[in-house]
């Protein structure tokens, strides 16, 4: 079935490239919105708009004439100014929901992150109603979960939307958390218990994840407002998968453990000193991350089986495969 003239913010990143191309190989007429342009783009066909989520008048200008929206564009990360992850993930989030009701584009599939309902301890199994915190460690999943209750707020007002939660993207092309592994591989120590287990998705499941709820609910507006969290539905030892993601690049395994407390206590130094002196880089260790990588936090996609018929295509062993594949060649 068409989706009609379908826009992807963040068209370019990693998420949304994968979501450009699967689109356009279904023949779907396909536009990106992104602040910088991309020759992969321009190869695969789809019309390239520029602009910035914060400027209310391009991001409604881009979603002129709109029938889907997919707002995959975000600012991730553990560390940076609360007011730039504010700017893109709410005010950005706030502008493309203006814009659709504004358009009256038919429906908006968002992209947001188990993250926002992370509340320090492990989450073994948790499903869509697990609620929201009251206080987060870091901006990124906070602002992902202010962003999240304007989304649910515009279905309560009638926009046909639908959120996902993907947890952990990886693959081939991945900017972030591969890369992020394997530049840190020396120094990388186990955190906490090393039997801890974490959900993770290939990107390519991501993306059929995200068609298949924008199918979904152009056939059954019933969904609109309901949540999914999506996945490889395959918890395992966050350690086995990074030393998985060292082994496809060629680098030994992780050697050294270091407890959740004083990974903790680690970041929160870190922060202070960093905070102290302006320092922008990412610092070793946050307590946002100490958390993360200390705890279980794996989750039921029971209802996105049902609901929205997904199923992850591509398994993890296949998946890094073709990591390896595509480290090998860069």
């Amino acid at each position: 079935m068409s989706l009609g003239n379908t826009l992807v913010t963040g068209g370019g990143g990693f998420l949304g490239k994968a979501l450009v191309r699967k689109l356009v190989d279904k023949g779907e007429h396909v536009f990106s919105f992104s602040r910088s342009r991309y020759s992969e783009l321009d190869k695969l066909g789809a019309f390239q708009i520029q602009g910035d989520l914060a400027d209310a008048d391009a991001v409604a200008d881009a979603l002129k004439g709109m029938d889907t929206v997919f707002h995959t564009a975000a600012k991730p990360g553990i560390w940076g100014a609360y007011d730039e992850y504010f700017r893109i993930n709410v005010t950005g989030t706030v502008h493309v929901i203006d814009a659709c009701m504004k358009n009256k584009v038919s429906q908006l599939i968002h992209t947001s992150s188990p993250s926002v309902v992370f509340d320090d301890k492990d989450m073994h199994g948790a499903n869509e109603w697990a609620p929201y915190p009251n206080k987060y460690l870091a901006p990124y999943p906070e602002t992902k979960a202010l962003a999240e209750k304007e989304v649910i707020k515009a279905a309560g007002q009638g926009l046909c939307v639908i959120i996902l939660r993907p947890h952990l993207i990886w693959g081939p092309e991945d900017s972030h958390l591969v890369p992020g592994i394997i530049s840190r591989a020396q120094r990388l120590k186990i955190i906490g218990p090393d039997t801890d287990l974490v959900d993770t998705i290939y990107v390519d499941n991501a993306a059929d994840a995200h068609i298949l709820a924008a199918e979904k609910l152009s056939k059954n507006p019933d969904l609109s407002g309901n949540i999914y969290f999506i996945s490889q539905d395959e918890p395992m030892s966050k350690w086995t998968l990074a030393n998985a993601f060292l082994a496809a690049a060629g680098l030994p395994p992780i050697k050294g453990h270091v407890s959740g407390r004083t990974a903790y206590v680690a970041g929160w130094l870190f922060e202070f000193i960093y905070r102290t002196f302006g320092i922008k880089k990412d610092p070793p260790m946050t307590r946002f991350a100490a958390k993360e990588l200390a705890t279980s936090h794996w989750f039921d996609i029971s209802r996105a089986k049902k609901d929205l018929g997904y199923v992850p295509k591509i398994s993890t062993q296949e998946g890094l495969k073709r990591l390896e594949v595509w480290l090998k060649r860069k």
